[in-house]
This record gives structure tokens, C-alpha cells and sequence, in this order.
């Protein structure tokens, strides 16, 4: 079966409801779902965050961050974690899990490469799309942030099913976005229930335009994803997409002055942000 083939199986498996994920990725919908509810008890939140380790972990690393964290007394204990992020940050961080681990668990070195610099590239966009809401688009950062940790959903759903459809990973990506990725990603959105608003900024975001002055979230995550010192293994985008948006070009848009403040006062921020959200 070529690409061709398998972008279209795999678009109508999703359409479907076909989605397949991981033990670990199921635990933490669950959780997702659970803090939907905004009466939902800390005390029964943090239960169920304590069932998945990988989530606790980066609860408390997020707790303990630059960004959340300004007293610099440690903390230890989910509850309090919980407490300190809100419900709208563990939120963002268990799809941030679902996301990551969607991609499951390859032996193969090429499919685990791809699937590790892909998730270091989503870390820093993220992070980056946090601070840029706070400094430069006026945003809600914990919603810049959600989105930058999905807005590659579709390719690393296209990574797990590689192992079904062992083609999709010959030659290189340039092919993914004509085939499908995007669709694919949008169609995934749609099954997990993503808020509208951010479904329809991360496909702006994909169109590739950046507003002058940027103001909405999908120029958010275009400034993140030019700022990025990581790119997206899967998609060197050029001309009319979003990867022509360079730190160059981002400087013409918000003024060199104004990007070398924020890059001096995030840059904590984004360094702490990351490595908190790497799993």
C-alpha cells in the first residue's frame, strides 16, 4: 500500500471513530474528562492524576516552574500542585500526555527518533505560545499553551499507525500535508472533544498567514513555531506556510527592540516550561 493509499485508510478509520490509543493515553482522557467538570473535588482530581505516575511527575514539575512557581518553595504533593496550576493547566498538561503518547512505543530507531524530536519540538512551542500570549498577543497563556501542545496531534497520530502501515515513514514528510495530516489532525480534534476556538486557531495556524499586529492565537502559535530552536521533523513548510515564519520576519512584525525583551524575559520561563513538559 503507497502513502496515498494508507492516508486515505487511515482518514477514513478516524472519520469512523476508529482511534486507537495507548493504556497510558486512555488513563489520562480519562482524567481530561474528569476536570471537564469544573465541580469536580481537588481531592478527587488528584487521585486520579496520582494513577497515571507520568502525569503526577509533570504535575509537580509544572507546579515547580519559573512560570507558576515565583517563591521558589518546592512543592511535593499533587494536591497542592493541583491547587496552585488550576484545573485548566492539567488539563493542557494530561492531553499533553495523550498527545505524546499516542505515538506508543517503537523499537524501531528511525520511528523512536522522529517520534522524540517531534515531542521536544511540540514542548518548546508550547512553551514559547505561553509566554508569547502574556508579552506580545494578550491571550489567555494557559490556552496558548494547550494549543501549542496539540497542534501537532494529527502527525504523531500518523506516526503510531505507522506500524500498520510500515510506508508511511519511506523517503521524506513533504508529502504529509497534500496527504492528509491535516485533515486527519482536525478530524482527531473533533473526536476528543477540543474547544472550537482552538480547533479552528490551529488550522489558521496551518493556512500560515501572520497578522501585523499578531493578535489571535493562531499567530501565537506561528510566532512559537518561528521561534522554535526546534523544528517539526515531519514539516520543513515553505513559502505561503508557516514555516517561512522566521525569527527574521518575526522581528519586522513585532520590532527588534520589543523580541529581544521578550526573548530576554522568557527565556527562564521557556527553558523551565520545557523541560517540565518533556516526558
Amino acid at each position: 500500500m503507497d502513502k496515498r493509499e494508507a492516508f486515505k485508510a487511515i482518514a477514513g478509520q478516524v472519520a469512523q471513530g476508529e482511534l486507537s490509543f495507548p493504556t497510558g493515553a486512555q488513563v489520562a482522557l480519562k482524567v481530561r474528562q474528569a476536570l471537564d467538570d469544573p465541580d469536580c473535588p481537588v481531592d478527587a482530581a488528584a487521585r486520579l492524576i496520582q494513577a497515571e505516575p507520568l502525569l503526577s511527575a509533570r504535575v509537580i514539575a509544572i507546579a515547580n516552574s519559573a512560570v507558576y512557581n515565583r517563591s521558589g518553595q518546592d512543592i511535593t504533593d499533587v494536591r497542592v500542585a493541583v491547587t496552585r496550576l488550576g484545573f485548566s493547566t492539567v488539563r493542557s498538561l494530561a492531553m499533553a500526555l495523550v498527545t505524546r503518547q499516542m505515538a506508543g512505543k517503537s523499537t524501531d530507531q528511525k520511528h523512536l527518533a522522529l517520534v522524540n524530536k517531534l515531542w521536544e519540538h511540540t514542548a518548546h512551542v508550547a512553551s514559547l505560545a505561553n509566554v508569547i500570549a502574556r508579552h506580545v498577543t494578550h491571550l489567555d497563556p494557559e490556552t496558548a499553551m494547550f494549543a501549542g501542545i496539540i497542534h501537532e496531534i494529527g502527525g504523531f497520530y500518523m506516526l503510531s499507525r505507522a506500524v500498520d502501515f510500515p510506508g508511511l515513514l519511506d523517503g521524506d514528510f513533504t508529502d504529509w500535508l497534500e496527504g492528509g495530516e491535516v485533515e486527519i489532525g482536525r478530524q482527531i480534534l473533533n473526536k476528543l472533544s477540543v474547544p472550537e476556538s482552538v480547533a479552528v486557531a490551529i488550522g489558521a495556524y496551518w493556512d500560515g498567514f501572520l497578522a501585523m499586529p499578531p493578535v489571535t492565537l493562531a499567530d501565537t502559535l506561528l510566532l512559537a513555531e518561528g521561534l522554535a530552536p526546534v523544528p517539526s521533523p515531519l514539516h520543513q513548510l515553505e513559502g505561503g506556510e508557516a514555516g517561512e515564519v522566521t525569527a527574521a520576519n518575526i522581528e519586522m512584525v513585532i520590532g527588534e527592540e520589543t523580541l529581544t525583551l521578550i526573548l530576554r524575559e522568557a527565556a527562564e520561563e521557556v527553558s523551565s516550561l520545557t523541560a517540565a513538559l518533556q516526558f
